[in-house]
Parts: C-alpha cells; sequence; structure tokens
C-alpha cells in the first residue's frame, strides 16, 4: 500500500440527523425527594365524661327538640341506666323499635345522648351524654324565652304528675314502706342565699351520683330514688302584714 494519508473518517451521525455533530447528552437533575405523606387528621376530641359535664340549653331548636313526651321519656330512662337500645326502649315504652330509633337519633343530634360504642341498627346502645341539663328563659333571645318557657312547663307537669301518682300508690316494695319523704318549708332568704341553699342541697347527692353510671357502686336493696327541689318566692304571704305572716307560720 502506498503511504497516502487517509482521509479522516467523518464523525458518525444518526439517522436522520444529517450532518450535524451529535450534541452533548443532558445531564439528568437528581431526583426530588418524595413529598412527604400528609398528616394524619387529628384524632376528635373525647366525649365528655358525663359525670362531671353539664349542658346549658341556649338553642331554641334543641328546646322544642326534647319537648316531646317520648323523647323525655327516653331522657329519663337513659338516665337511670347505663346504656339503651331503640329495641329496649320500645319494651319499655310500648313504642315501636323504629319511632324509638328515631327519637333516639333525634336527641343524640342535638347533644342530649351520645352512643355508647358497639351493636347495629336497632341494638346500637345509646347513654347519656351529660350528668345534668341546665334551662333558663333568662337573658335568652325571645325565641329561646319562649322555647325555655315552654319546655318547663312540659318538664313541670311530668314532675309533679309523676310525684302525683307515686304518692297516690298503697303499696311499697318491702322495706319502702316508710321510707318515702315529703316535706314543705318556707324560710326567708335573700336571692343570693336561696341560691346557696340550692346548690347545697344538690351537694348532699354528691356521693351517690357516680351510681347512675357505674352498677358495681350500687349497694344491695338500692333502687332508683327521685328527689325533686323546687324553690320559690311566695308572694302570697309576703303580701300579707307582719301579725298575719307569723299567724300562719304558727299554725
Amino acid at each position: 500500500m502506498s503511504s497516502e494519508e487517509r482521509p479522516e473518517a467523518a464523525p458518525a451521525t444518526r439517522p436522520g440527523s444529517g450532518d450535524a455533530p451529535r450534541s452533548a447528552p443532558r445531564r439528568r437533575r437528581p431526583a426530588a425527594d418524595p413529598a412527604p405523606d400528609p398528616a394524619p387528621d387529628p384524632a376528635p376530641d373525647p366525649a365528655p365524661d358525663p359525670r362531671h359535664s353539664e349542658l346549658r340549653l341556649t338553642d331554641p331548636k334543641a328546646m322544642r327538640a326534647v319537648a316531646h313526651p317520648v323523647r323525655m321519656a327516653l331522657l329519663e330512662i337513659i338516665g337511670a341506666t347505663v346504656t339503651l337500645t331503640a329495641t329496649q326502649a320500645g319494651e319499655l315504652l310500648g313504642e315501636s323499635p323504629a319511632n324509638c330509633a328515631f327519637h333516639l337519633r333525634t336527641l343524640a343530634k342535638y347533644g342530649y345522648i351520645r352512643e355508647a360504642g358497639g351493636g347495629r341498627g336497632r341494638e346500637r346502645p345509646w347513654t347519656i351524654a351529660h350528668r345534668t341539663i341546665s334551662l333558663s328563659g333568662r337573658d335568652q333571645e325571645p325565641q329561646a324565652k319562649v322555647a325555655a318557657e315552654a319546655l318547663a312547663q312540659i318538664w313541670h307537669e311530668r314532675l309533679l304528675d309523676r310525684i302525683g301518682r307515686a304518692f297516690a300508690r298503697n303499696t311499697w316494695p318491702p322495706g319502702w314502706e316508710y321510707a318515702e319523704e315529703s316535706s314543705s318549708t318556707v324560710v326567708y332568704l335573700t336571692p343570693e342565699e336561696t341560691g346557696q341553699v340550692g346548690k347545697a342541697l344538690l351537694e348532699v347527692f354528691e356521693p351517690y351520683l357516680d351510681r347512675r353510671f357505674d352498677p358495681s357502686l350500687r349497694p344491695a336493696g338500692a333502687l332508683p330514688v327521685e328527689f325533686a327541689l323546687f324553690g320559690y318566692p311566695r308572694e302570697d304571704l309576703a303580701a300579707l302584714p307582719d301579725s298575719a305572716r307569723e299567724t300562719e307560720t304558727d299554725e
């Protein structure tokens, strides 16, 4: 072979790329770190302990919701039991389980009761959500004041009717023949003192209230006992002259 110089080979090109030189390969950007998983939703606040909570009624819708004979009866029953299902409520009240289930859901909607956990449908147990329910028409909007007065009247009528039927009984369970109490006292108090006396009387029941929520605390022979506390000014007596009041007191 001759010693002629051979032409340098042209740089290789990709098909269809023409004579343009191949561009330098692009550098890949490092992969970004994966986005962190979203934080889980915060756990719902635990239900308040009914032994230490109070429901203050201010919503007229909530007042009207409970001003129903079946719903008031359900609240009275649940207040004396640990849990209650719609089926059990129907047997106690002579109502259909479906009707009781509807009224129980309505009470739960307005915060009077809550699910106790477990069970489904009409076998779902319910329990009270608060130990006490307070109602006052004072310092309320007009609609709330009207609803509060109507609810208070229904509640008082049910309570007084129950008291009348209880003391009209001719027989009591063995051992309870002389256990019932009935008394009335008139004392002279200021508004502040009246509130203090009422609070002091309610505190007498404190050592026994947990028995409503824990049957194991109930001693043998214990039955649900209702005490009704009323305190109100006797304006008819206040209008009497002092000598007439003394005569009435002496009698």
